[in-house]
């Protein structure tokens, strides 16, 4: 009896890992690259085992063929890098409104290492995605993640065919959402950055002898980072609010 009953256990467990560990992988706070590798696969391992005995009943039986098992599993991994990838793409805003920032403020030439993109980025955005993470976590609403992908066992249910067509529409969504939040974001320094440089091109018309070039980068990093600490606060709780509005919907009713 207990011969035929752990190979099921067994595949139970490894069937829920595939789909959380691979939303974890891209998760903001537990897909990061400098945390370990080992770390995360033993995370998503512990987070496997505490909801392997609420999901269970709801996961079809061991496939008889190979190909019927990888199909499966290909599924399952499909579904937890679609999940993964929403809040991925929303913390990119962050990127995308740091560099309008940066562009604004003269500040696009000073690059530096974005340790939530895992490649160079403009000060702001690497400024801006450290301090949202930093809340997302203080906040637990990496908690929020989680639970959504428990969730949404309730909406993809494994072995069941993949919904691509509304996959496709959720991403796209998801895509157009951070860029309106990075512009957002940014709004404040395009709308001063803007008067600003309407000003100086009067005054450029009125002294032609003035270099205006001189007197204009450093006035206007001065303005950039006077914007940047007074509007933090509405920043970062924007992008909140518009990361909840992304993530609510797989979490089902508390």
């Amino acid at each position: 009896m207990l011969a035929e009953l752990l190979p099921a256990q067994v595949f139970a467990l490894l069937l829920i890992f595939t789909r959380i560990g691979t939303a974890m992988m891209l998760m903001p706070g537990f897909g990061e690259n400098y945390i370990s590798i080992r770390i995360r696969l033993l995370l998503a391992l512990l987070v496997s085992l505490v909801v392997h005995p609420t999901l269970m009943d709801g996961l079809p039986d061991l496939p008889a063929s190979p190909a019927a098992l990888l199909i499966l599993i290909f599924g399952e991994a499909f579904i937890g890098l679609f999940l993964g990838s929403l809040s991925r793409i929303l913390m990119a805003a962050l990127s995308i409104g740091g560099m309008m920032i940066a562009t604004v403020t003269g500040l696009a030439n000073a690059l530096t290492n974005d340790p939530t993109a895992a490649q160079q980025g403009s000060i702001a955005g690497s400024f801006l995605s450290t301090l949202a993470l930093l809340i997302i976590i203080l906040l637990d609403l990496h908690h929020l993640l989680l639970r959504g992908v428990i969730d949404s066992y309730q909406l993809f249910v494994p072995g069941q065919p993949i919904l691509t067509g509304d996959i496709s529409q959720m991403i796209a969504r998801v895509v157009a959402k951070a860029f309106l939040l990075g512009f957002q974001i940014a709004s404040p320094f395009i709308a001063i950055g803007l008067i600003f440089n309407l000003g100086l091109g009067l005054l450029s018309r009125l002294m032609p002898q003035m270099q205006v070039f001189f007197i204009a980068i450093p006035l206007q990093i001065l303005i950039g980072l006077s914007i940047l600490m007074i509007a933090l606060p509405v920043i970062i709780g924007w992008f909140i609010t518009g990361f909840q509005e992304v993530t609510l919907p797989f979490v089902g009713p508390q």
